[in-house]
């Protein structure tokens, strides 16, 4: 009971950041949820809330012409997510934890220094693949498919709103090459899939409160403070994994 309040209340947060930046449920749900579960099992319970909140997120005017723009950096992904749960032996293996706490924390480094990079059209479509292929093969090891997806997206030039659309599309592909690999692997049941479904309403709730809120927030302050509580996070977790 305890268990199921604490993962209902960590997906309503998770749901409420996304909502007002776009991105971060998929590090906050792993992040806090792997200070006690087993990195298969806390990224099994992500994959309900992640597929569909990104598709909601995706969701707009323009996506065909998106997919095409993108469609060589999300194979590249599924690709990578593949070949990764091949090269790491499947999530969850020895140094699962070390490598999700390490990601947390660079992710919030990068966030925290609110450093923009800039990429011209021709190092953006150079970049797609050997991105796809990386975030790819760390999903496969961490569960996490923000590094360097988001960055390399953000560095990219998009309008925000097409930026926030992109995210929703990158990140949804990610959520189901991991969905995929961990299916295909004999670990995501019924069981699973049920206690991930049961995961999507706080979630979505999360969300919708995000965005409402969106409007209101000061968004600097409100991202300046997620990143920094990330890095405290991410050095708590490679604490915690250290051998």
């Amino acid at each position: 009971m305890t268990e199921g309040i604490a993962i209902a209340l960590i997906f309503t947060l998770a749901g409420l950041v996304k909502g007002v930046v776009g991105l971060g449920l998929p590090i906050i749900a792993m992040g806090l949820l792997g200070l006690w579960l087993h990195p298969l099992q806390a990224a099994s319970l992500l994959l309900v809330p992640s597929i569909v909140t990104n598709m909601v997120q995706m969701a707009g005017p323009g996506l065909p012409g998106l997919l095409r723009q993108l469609g060589p950096m999300l194979a590249a992904v599924v690709l990578g997510t593949c070949a990764g749960w091949w090269a790491w032996g499947g999530l969850g293996g020895r140094l699962a934890g070390l490598g999700l706490g390490c990601m947390v924390v660079a992710y919030g480094l990068l966030g925290v220094s609110a450093l923009r990079l800039s990429l011209s059209p021709r190092a953006s479509a150079r970049l797609a693949i050997p991105t796809g292929l990386v975030t790819g093969v760390i999903t496969a090891g961490t569960g996490i498919f923000v590094i360097p997806l988001v960055p390399w997206l953000q560095a990219s030039g998009l309008p925000r709103e097409r930026l926030v659309q992109a995210m929703g599309v990158s990140l949804l592909v990610s959520a189901l090459s991991l969905a995929l690999v961990i299916g295909g692997s004999g670990h995501l049941g019924l069981a699973e899939l049920g206690g991930s479904a049961l995961a999507l309403l706080p979630a979505l709730l999360g969300q919708a409160l995000g965005s409402m809120l969106r409007q209101r927030l000061n968004e600097a302050l409100f991202r300046r403070c997620f990143f920094a509580a990330l890095v405290l996070l991410g050095l708590h977790l490679v604490w915690q994994a250290w051998p």
